[in-house]
């Protein structure tokens, strides 16, 4: 007999703020045309008054659940992946345990910025597999719009809010690529990069800082580490290519999906793509793909899966899972 964590809920959470590309314009030196151009973004969400990462995150969750027709008393864990929690202390995670009016089981947080829904994945299908838990509420989600710099063109118009949820639950399968659930994962990090994205505040200065990055060298690790990972869980689940029917990107830039998607060997027709309509919301822009394919109808029970993100640190991994 082998566990398998399959996902039974999905669920999204958008602030109702939509931003579009033409309110920088006037604000710094950008129009429509420059971010479309090189960014595949045309929009993205920022929350509002009441608004925050954990309030964003039990959206996401109360609908996954409400999808998997679950109760938060059915839940075991709940893992946040966020890189902007509302507080330094608690996690985020307990925030949205409290929300639920989940009194059982156990929460916390994971930081792996951009890469975090990948890792708390990850964590979530040992918790699984290990026995510590039944089901499982991943949760990615962010309020980047608060680490800003509004006087930077080359960051301040690429990222946006939002937060997704899946719920995942231990079942039986078969110990084969037919099986649904997440079949393998890939996780990777190299300190040596960390100056290439990175926020310049926390503990050490008193302030929350501003998001700094390194475009050009961001992008230059972003396509080859990304289809590495990727194809790495796929040898790892014993597909290919050609067995996979979705790829799920992180959100960050068009041009990196697109580049990655063909080192993969793989159509954009075969590529889930919000980033247009989202921006880069982080750790939240898998779970929002996710979610939103799923209601769109892309994503249907039964479709392979491989997902992979990249972020600060660097961190970046793959997740391949049968739907």
């Amino acid at each position: 007999m082998t566990i398998r964590a399959v996902v039974i809920g999905a669920g999204h959470y958008l602030p109702k703020r939509v931003v579009e590309n033409v309110e920088f314009e006037g604000k710094i030196d950008t129009d429509d045309e420059w971010i479309r151009s090189r960014s595949g973004i045309e929009r993205r969400h920022f929350v509002g008054e009441g608004e925050t990462t954990s309030t964003m995150a039990a959206a996401a969750a109360k609908m996954a659940l409400k999808e998997a027709g679950k109760a938060a008393a059915d839940v075991d864990a709940i893992i946040v992946a966020t890189s902007t929690a509302d507080l330094t202390f608690p996690s985020a995670a307990t925030m949205v345990q409290a929300e639920l009016g989940m009194e059982n089981g156990f929460a916390f947080d994971v930081q792996a910025v951009c890469a975090g829904f990948i890792y708390a994945l990850a964590n979530a299908n040992a918790l699984i597999l290990s026995g510590q838990a039944k089901r499982v509420l991943v949760i990615g989600s962010e309020t980047f719009s608060k680490i800003m710099d509004w006087t930077d063109r080359s960051t301040s118009v690429l990222f946006g809010d939002g937060a997704g949820a899946l719920l995942l639950e231990a079942q039986e399968g078969t110990g084969t690529p037919a099986d649904r659930g997440i079949l393998s994962t890939d996780l990777n990090s190299d300190g040596r990069y960390r100056d290439l994205l990175y926020v310049d505040g926390g503990i050490s200065t008193g302030t929350s800082g501003y998001l700094r990055m390194q475009g050009n060298q961001v992008f230059r690790h972003a396509v080859e580490k990304l289809a590495a990972t990727a194809t790495a869980a796929m040898e790892r689940a014993n597909v290919t290519s050609e067995d996979i029917d979705w790829v799920v990107p992180h959100q960050a830039n068009i041009r990196i999906i697109q580049g990655t998607a063909k080192k993969l060997n793989l159509s954009m027709d075969q590529v889930v793509v919000t980033v247009q309509d989202h921006g880069n919301t982080s750790a939240a822009s898998i779970p929002l793909a996710l979610s939103v394919g799923k209601q769109r109808g892309q994503i249907k029970q039964g479709d392979l899966i491989v997902t992979e993100a990249i972020g600060g640190g660097l961190a970046w991994g793959a997740v391949v899972l049968r739907w």
